[in-house]
């Protein structure tokens, strides 16, 4: 008996000892259904960083596997003084108002020429000769036959003379005076003749030699001792001008103003005119004429402006920019201030906005600008910008705020 109550007692301990590590094993449900732990939320953040932080890294990959856009910049910089004060800037070119292509009045070989390019001529000079054996040929033999027909003449009015003496005296009949009559007119028809003759190979021999038609200088020559040249140069192989002169104290600048700005120039305003190959040099000058007609395809008006004094470093064809100054009334009102500038090929559109694009640390900077008055390439700036900000030139039709660029020439306006 007592052997079995101990064998129970010590099931009962076994099954205890069971159902306790079987309740260690079971789920806890409640605290399955609560709140998420610490590590899940961490989890969910991670997982909406995730596509933001790739985003960002594939933008910056992008940004430095692009190459950069190649510009040109201008920097923007004040003027001062008469460059402030200026009224309208044209451009145009040096051109000399007394110019010519010499050539010959006659077909024929280049015998000689007398002249170089930079040579300085009297009207009146010889400056080049064409064979002309032949001319001068005729021309003697014109003059001897003059000679003859002179000598003719001379017979014929002596014997003239002599009849008519003999008539009035009465031993001679009217049909000796009638042919001594004839034949001394028709001597002196002779000589005319002759000396018509004679004019005819003047002319000629004249026509071979080529002169300077006024005074000046040899800007080109076109030919060369043994080619052919001709008044019209009719062959590919004949020349139609010798040489390319002109009058160097006729220079002037002929500039196209645009028709909005036109009423902006007054026949004998004052000018400064800036020539390309010596731009810190001015030369004054006054406006001479406006030409009374517009270029329809180009909108513009000429207009020559006059040096007032002649340099021998101006030549023509040279680039030149014109100055159009203010009258002295109006500067004594208006003074001078400093106006920026920058170049105009500089500005471009955007949403219907004048901007521009500065070159900020290698890349482009989109800016919005308030642009003044076109002073010929550069326009004047009056807010937007200052001086020393360089911005980009003819900035690219799909150019945004942002992109990366790399600075290949500066150019100064």
């Amino acid at each position: 008996m007592q052997v079995k109550e101990g064998s129970s007692f010590g099931e009962m301990g076994d099954l205890d000892a069971k159902n306790s590590d079987l309740s260690g094993l079971r789920i806890d449900r409640e605290r399955r259904q609560g709140p998420p732990g610490r590590w899940k939320r961490w989890l969910h953040l991670l997982w909406i960083l995730l596509p933001v932080v790739a985003y960002a890294g594939y933008q910056i990959v992008v940004a430095r596997i692009t190459p950069s856009l190649k510009v040109n910049v201008d920097v923007a910089r004040y003027l001062a003084g008469t460059d402030a004060a200026v009224e309208l800037v044209a451009t145009g070119y040096v051109v000399a108002q007394v110019k010519a292509d010499v050539s010959a009045k006659a077909t024929g070989l280049l015998k000689m020429i007398n002249v170089e390019e930079g040579d300085t001529v009297v009207k009146g000079d010889v400056i080049a000769e064409l064979e002309n054996n032949d001319i001068m040929a005729e021309l003697e033999v014109t003059r001897a036959s003059l000679k003859q027909a002179l000598a003719d003449s001379l017979a014929a009015e002596l014997n003239y003379n002599r009849q008519r003496e003999l008539k009035s005296r009465g031993f001679t009949a009217d049909e000796f005076l009638d042919n001594a009559t004839a034949a001394y007119h028709k001597a002196l028809a002779g000589v005319e003749a002759m000396r018509a003759s004679m004019k005819v190979a003047e002319v000629a021999y004249e026509n071979s030699i080529i002169r300077a038609p006024f005074s000046g200088t040899i800007l080109i020559k076109h030919a060369d001792l043994g080619e052919m040249v001709a008044p019209l140069a009719a062959a590919t192989s004949s020349k139609a001008a010798v040489v390319t002169m002109a009058d160097m104290t006729s220079l002037e600048v002929e500039a196209d103003v645009s028709e909005s700005n036109i009423q902006k120039v007054t026949v004998g305003q004052p000018c400064e005119i800036v020539l390309d190959a010596y731009p810190q040099r001015k030369f004054s000058g006054c406006v001479k004429k406006i030409v009374p007609t517009a270029d329809r395809t180009r909108a513009t008006v000429l207009t020559k402006i006059v040096f007032n004094e002649i340099d021998r470093s101006v030549l023509p064809e040279m680039s030149a920019r014109v100055n159009f100054m203010p009258t002295e009334d109006k500067h004594q009102v208006e003074p001078a201030t400093q106006t920026l500038v920058i170049k105009a090929d500089a500005l471009t559109t955007r949403d219907g906005k004048q901007v521009v694009f500065k070159s900020d640390k290698g890349y482009a900077r989109l800016t919005i600008v308030i642009a003044g008055r076109r002073l010929g390439n550069l326009v004047e700036i009056t807010s937007g910008l200052s001086s020393g900000d360089r911005v980009i030139l003819s900035p690219a039709g799909g150019l945004k705020d942002g992109d990366r660029v790399e600075e290949v020439q500066s150019q100064a306006g």
